[in-house]
């Protein structure tokens, strides 16, 4: 069991969509993948030309599907498709999002910009296409950070890694998956970057190349820490980020040079942001660190509620 209090859930606000305002400031700044409406029941997204509605109940679905058209043409928006996702109760039953509305036979592969960086999606990939939208303040901070060295943990897609490496980084990712990985890599090449020249991955156990990453001496001045709610390492070994997330951070401190920046994210429903900061507070006393505490200000488009929860320990 955890030594973290869990709190209770947050409560949510009514749905809503963004404002007129937003949608200015996503064009000017390069970005086509951004959440157009929030609610408890469903949220849509927009990914460039294509829309990925996300719903718990068939009626959210219905509602959201009859309104769309009225505001997108309000806003002067257009889309090619709309996908379709079902938000189970059980993790093991997510299933990749289903074509609801467009041509069927367009290539289920595309290419979305946040702040002028590239990212590929693809939406027959599995549950999540490939680019967090709640963690673009973050990947922002990481790319204007300064870091020289950065480790990406439960890399994914490798999207921080990316927007590390557009600002000069050098980047190590780590993720189980060997597709992610490699998906990893072409988005390095979608922004003409050498995946190559100064980047690593690695389809590995975070939990088990951390110490061997230690033991080599490596240091790195900005580390990445979100992984998923539950996993399942090599060798069958269980990853619960409510019991786990301690042990996680006192090994990236391992391979964190002083005044390193840490990520800590979790899109768990029992963790919120003062939890992560209790487990900071207690690993940088038993590391005998110094540190401060970021966050980085709520998205425009994602009332926090909705978004993973994250903190900065620099």
């Amino acid at each position: 069991m955890s030594r973290f209090s869990i709190p209770s859930s947050s409560p949510k606000p009514p749905g809503q969509w963004i404002s007129s305002a937003i949608l200015n400031g996503f064009a000017l700044a390069g970005t086509n993948a951004h959440r157009l409406y929030s609610s408890e029941e469903a949220w849509v997204e927009r990914f460039g030309e294509d829309l990925l509605l996300s719903y718990k109940y068939d009626s959210a679905r219905d509602s959201l599907l009859e309104a769309l058209p009225e505001w997108m043409e309000a806003h002067q928006l257009s889309h090619r498709r709309i996908f379709g996702k079902l938000l189970p109760l059980q993790n093991e039953e997510r299933v990749a999002p289903t074509l609801i509305e467009g041509d069927a036979a367009l290539p289920l592969e595309t290419v979305v910009e946040e702040n002028g960086i590239k990212f590929g999606l693809d939406f027959a990939a599995g549950y999540s296409a490939g680019l967090f939208i709640d963690q673009r303040a973050n990947r922002a901070f990481l790319r204007r950070s300064g870091a020289r060295r950065v480790l990406n943990t439960f890399a994914y897609t490798c999207s921080f890694s990316v927007a590390a490496a557009v600002a000069g980084a050098e980047t190590t990712s780590i993720d189980l998956s060997k597709k992610s990985v490699d998906r990893g890599r072409a988005n390095f090449l979608l922004n003409g970057i050498d995946p190559s020249a100064g980047h690593r991955f690695y389809a590995d156990d975070v939990l088990e190349l951390l110490p061997r990453l230690a033991r080599k001496g490596e240091k790195f001045d900005a580390i990445v820490l979100d992984p998923p709610t539950f996993s399942r390492g090599n060798k069958g070994r269980r990853f619960q980020v409510e019991n786990d997330f301690e042990e996680l951070l006192l090994l990236a401190f391992e391979v964190a040079t002083p005044k390193a920046k840490v990520l800590l994210s979790t899109n768990c429903t029992r963790m919120n942001r003062r939890t992560l900061e209790t487990i900071a507070r207690f690993c940088v006393k038993a590391t005998r660190r110094s540190g401060t505490f970021h966050c980085e200000p709520p998205l425009p488009d994602l009332p926090a509620v909705f978004a993973a929860q994250t903190l900065w320990v620099c």
